[in-house]
């Protein structure tokens, strides 16, 4: 059985996707610490004007060793409704309305934590392009692991608990923290799935690479974006 485990990234870019696709279960790891800056509650889509900009969500203030299933959503600003209006200038491409609809079908609920509302976009997404591949959050797995003592004993620990786990894929900017003979002596093959980044029209004439799926959606349709997601290699 392949595996990957990642945090919960709101709309990620085409890349966390095609990893989805291609492993047989895929683990939301939402038990370790929230780190500020990163792609848990923002993503970036084109700006108007050219270049790109961000979209977020915003959080209630929290200590610094919160976990990242422990963050909560302030619902006291309209967020979701500056995010559909954040898009609107999207209007011409031709997936505008269809992306437009997905989005306000999730919107619609409210969300209090930002665990939830990332693995219901992830799921919602998923769905859109046909992707079937079981997602278990890790909170509600019930697994029992030591504590790491190095970051990739997080995805070591997880991959033990499970049973069964032959393979072990990462996005390759994980690298670094990765030893390969301590999966080895596991007997767990550790893979790092780097995705083609192809390009494709975007409203202005440079093009914008790494944002958000939401662009891709934009612009190519559900079998285009598959195809994208099917060009990787394994490192």
């Amino acid at each position: 059985m392949k595996v990957a485990i990642m945090q919960p990234y709101f709309f990620p870019y085409i890349g966390y996707f095609s990893l989805v696709k291609h492993v047989d279960r895929f683990v939301l790891l939402d038990d370790v610490q929230f780190i500020r800056h990163g792609w848990i509650e923002r993503n970036r889509i084109l700006k108007p004007s050219g270049g790109w900009q961000y979209i977020s969500v915003p959080l209630i203030k929290h200590s610094q060793k919160v976990p990242i299933k422990d963050i909560r959503i302030n619902n006291d600003t309209a967020w979701g409704k500056k995010l559909i209006a954040q898009i609107g200038h999207y209007r011409k491409a031709p997936y505008y309305y269809k992306v437009k609809s997905l989005l306000e079908k999730i919107l619609e609920r409210t969300f209090y934590d930002i665990t939830s509302l990332d693995r219901v976009c992830l799921e919602n997404i998923c769905g859109y392009l046909h992707i079937h591949t079981p997602i278990d959050l890790f909170s509600e797995m019930g697994l029992s692991i030591p504590y790491p003592k190095a970051p990739d004993e997080w995805a070591l620990n997880i991959c033990r608990e499970m049973g069964g786990v032959t393979e072990y894929r990462n996005l390759p900017r994980g690298t670094a923290l990765f030893s390969e003979e301590k999966f080895l002596n596991a007997e767990i093959k550790l893979r790092f799935q780097e995705t083609a980044i192809s390009e494709y029209p975007q409203l202005g004439n440079v093009f914008e690479p790494g944002l958000s799926i939401l662009d891709v959606m934009m612009f190519n349709s559900v079998e285009e974006i598959n195809q994208m997601l099917d060009r990787y290699m394994l490192l």
